[in-house]
């Protein structure tokens, strides 16, 4: 099978398992539980590239598919923790303002499931070259700093969302900043650590032929976060918060930095 019909067949199982998270959203009234399910959606990407790639190089398929199920599964169980019992998020709320309450049921399978669904099936591509190639038949140095830039990433988005729900279930701080721990020296480590994850699994991908051309993935990523539904968005809505503007005088938006004085 080649690599574009393997590819395709990522995309048909990402827009099935859409579809039907947008069915349960219809019947709930919520489209935010999209965001519970955004880091599955890799792993079942990663799952359906590992099946079909039947001359990749074990050892690295096998990586890459531990590597998505670990950052997939506590991105999703963190966001389902954080969001359960909360009904549906603000920004969605918005949207069905905006779009019209009684067409959003049709209209959000567009604007929020498949989107998202094409978003993480570009996303996707590394996962894909790095278990499809059977060469290199062993680990290269860009598998190993692959994994240590998706170590220090799993680290910066696991740690930050820990420091945050643990400051945010604090009654004291209420309308406080969180400017302490990783948060001392980025104002969202955790956007920071996703993007590196991303990186790492891009490095992996280039131990490998045509791996390169997989550095589409973490740039999309990446900018999703600094300039679409990451810093920009939440920064929109926090910056008439007391104290922020001080916030980010001192602290770095994204890449980790000594606070300034």
């Amino acid at each position: 099978m080649s690599f574009l019909e393997i590819y395709i067949i990522g995309l048909g199982a990402i827009v099935l398992f859409m579809t039907a998270v947008w069915l349960m959203s219809v019947w709930i009234t919520n489209a935010s539980i999209v965001d519970m399910v955004w880091g599955i959606t890799y792993i079942i990407a990663a799952i359906v590239y590992f099946m079909l790639t039947e001359n990749g190089y074990d050892t690295r398929k096998w990586l890459i598919l531990i590597l998505t199920l670990i950052w997939g599964g506590r991105l999703s169980l963190h966001i389902t923790v954080r969001n359960w019992g909360k009904g549906e998020d603000f920004r969605y709320q918005r949207f069905r303002e905006r779009y019209g309450v009684r067409r959003y049921w049709w209209f959000s399978f567009f604007q929020v499931f498949l989107l998202q669904g094409l978003i993480a099936w570009i996303v996707s591509l590394p996962l894909l070259a790095a278990q499809y190639h059977d060469t290199p038949a062993y680990l290269t140095v860009f598998d190993v700093l692959g994994v240590v830039v998706w170590g220090i990433g799993l680290f910066f988005e696991a740690v930050g969302d820990w420091q945050l729900s643990r400051f945010k279930a604090n009654p004291e701080n209420k309308g406080k900043v969180l400017n302490t721990g990783l948060w001392k020296y980025t104002r969202h480590p955790n956007y920071f650590g996703d993007s590196m994850v991303w990186w790492g699994l891009f490095l992996l991908a280039l131990s490998t032929s045509g791996g390169v051309l997989t550095i589409v993935s973490p740039i999309l990523m990446t900018y999703l976060l600094l300039r679409v539904s990451g810093v920009l968005m939440l920064e929109r809505t926090l910056k008439h918060k007391p104290g922020y503007e001080e916030y980010i005088r001192r602290t770095s938006a994204f890449f980790p930095m000594p606070p300034k004085k």
